[in-house]
């Protein structure tokens, strides 16, 4: 896959702009293991290879194991998240998925009994944000930095 344009050149000011949003979404409280979490999900669901190979490696740098991160598809089956996370995981998909969900009443409801109303307002926009970064990336094919598996002999 070749990249279409360098979309933090061609315009630079207004990726700043997503940025500082970021920015401000790292500041504000919420845990960074569960922003990464978040991050993680959203992109999963959006298919941006680019994102999900940023946000697995800045997870782990948080602290985060392997084993949560090869689960996060199918947090539901799995037993090692927490209820907080677990709402912050049911949002990201209601949220992404906005156009088919509508943003569930019982979705909210289990959301607003782990965070506050200014909690619940910070991960919608860092939803927000990432589903934003998802478009560009993916629309301008933006190609994860990855190395190609060595072939094996036969």
């Amino acid at each position: 896959m070749k990249p279409r344009i360098n979309f933090y050149q061609a315009a630079p000011e207004t990726i700043k702009a997503l940025a500082a949003v970021e920015m401000q979404i790292q500041s504000s409280g919420l845990e960074l293991s569960l922003i990464e979490l978040v991050r993680t999900r959203a992109s999963q669901i959006n298919g941006c290879a680019f994102c999900i190979n940023m946000h697995t490696q800045d997870a782990r740098k948080h602290g985060e194991t392997e084993q949560r991160l090869y689960l996060l598809d199918a947090w539901r089956e799995a037993p090692i998240y927490t209820d907080r996370e677990r709402a912050a995981l049911a949002w990201t998909e209601a949220v992404t998925l906005i156009t088919e969900t509508h943003a569930p009443d019982d979705i909210y409801q289990e959301l607003r009994k782990q965070f506050s109303e200014a909690e619940a307002t910070n991960l919608t926009i860092l939803i927000g944000t990432i589903n934003a970064w998802n478009r560009l990336s993916i629309a301008f094919r933006a190609v994860p930095p990855a190395k190609a598996k060595p072939a094996t002999a036969a």
